[in-house]
């Protein structure tokens, strides 16, 4: 990438603290520029990095080849020298304090562009409070990369076990195609939802609470429209994990195929007080509800993916309609600027124009024509 040790300094991006880290690691990766982080939870009791950054760092060792990896004795500096994506059948035993979302979100950032197809068996925890859910991204993430090119038979996100915090101990398979260029995309009406689909799950307690959950979401949900299946998602023995717990996701669909998400997971065992299904499940509604009105052609949890990957399309204008952005999804922006110099047109839409829901934002880029070099040097 940069010619000599001189070079390779200067073109270092230099960060503190320990916000963002994926969001740096993934983009350095991606645009081939080292990383310095440093002071991280530097004035903490517990100085350094935490074992799930730690775990990130590993799974990005793991798909990378070639990469550079220092930190300093008590963890509270990271240099990082990316690689080259390589890919291939892997492995990778997920923290317990963070949801397998946590990693996977970064993944399918990095999976198009790998040298071989990625295949990757992720373990830990499957739904959490913290993080999206495995069944969130599968239901609208992997639609989203569709849109840019990237599907086929090998796109798949699998859940095998599912495991509940505190002690995991579910399962996922997540494969993906690589792509050598994007398709510009022009998501701008996400049209009007015609139906709503979801999973009510149970691991280790009664399979009567999937169904409480249901009904009492359903109860809120039919007074918008007919079309609603909740599928009830009961696992038994090896498969249930090792803790006990419930929750729901929900995706609402519309005519344009944009999918909107909410998702629930009870407290984990022994921490907080216990809830009720019936709670959950009209929560988990309200959450949708709420989702809709933000609106938009791509969720709230998928806007830094979206936002990326019209960065690196083809040097053609991409443009897509979003609701309001997510602290997440600035700070992305702010990073994307800074590895890759690309600005975002930004013009907000007000409600009288869209004539539905919470303010959207109209955001177009042109993309830097970033093409998977190992498609072309085999």
């Amino acid at each position: 990438m940069a010619g000599g040790a001189a070079a390779g300094e200067a073109q270092c991006l230099s960060y503190a603290g320990c916000n963002f880290l994926r969001q740096r690691l993934v983009l350095s990766t991606l645009s081939g520029r080292p990383l310095k982080i440093r002071k991280i939870r530097a004035k903490e009791e517990d100085p350094g990095l935490r074992d799930f950054e730690a775990s990130f760092i590993r799974l990005i060792d793991k798909v990378t080849n070639g990469s550079r990896i220092e930190i300093n004795q008590t963890g509270t500096t990271l240099y990082y020298q990316p690689g080259l994506l390589h890919g291939g059948s892997l492995e990778h035993d997920c923290s317990p304090s963070r949801s397998i979302g946590y990693y996977l979100e970064s993944l399918l950032c990095l999976a198009p562009f790998m040298k071989h197809p990625l295949k990757i068996v992720l373990r830990g925890v499957t739904n959490d409070q913290v993080d999206p859910s495995v069944d969130v991204l599968k239901a609208t993430a992997l639609p989203l990369l569709k849109k840019f090119g990237i599907d086929g038979e090998s796109l798949e996100i699998k859940i095998n076990r599912r495991g509940m915090p505190p002690k995991g101990g579910g399962e996922i398979l997540f494969a993906c195609p690589v792509r050598k260029v994007l398709q510009p995309i022009q998501l701008t009406d996400p049209g009007k939802i015609k139906r709503i689909r979801g999973t009510a799950y149970s691991v280790r307690v009664s399979p009567q609470m999937a169904n409480r959950m249901v009904e009492s979401a359903r109860s809120i949900l039919n007074k918008f429209l007919p079309d609603i299946y909740i599928y009830t998602d009961h696992m038994k023995g090896l498969s249930s994990g090792k803790s006990p717990g419930f929750g729901m996701c929900l995706t609402a669909e519309t005519i344009n195929g944009t999918i909107l998400s909410a998702e629930l997971a009870s407290n984990p065992q022994g921490q907080g007080a216990a809830v009720l299904p019936e709670e959950l499940g009209q929560n988990c509604a309200k959450l949708l509800l709420e989702e809709v009105y933000r609106g938009g052609c791509v969720d709230s949890t998928n806007q830094s993916l979206a936002l990326l990957l019209m960065t690196l399309g083809q040097r053609d204008v991409s443009k897509v309609l979003l609701g309001p952005l997510s602290p997440y999804t600035i700070e992305f922006l702010r990073h994307l600027r800074s590895f890759f110099q690309t600005m975002f047109k930004i013009e907000t839409k007000t409600p009288e124009e869209e004539h539905m829901g919470g303010e959207k934002v109209l955001m177009t880029c042109v993309g830097i024509g970033f093409s998977n070099l190992s498609k072309t040097i085999r």
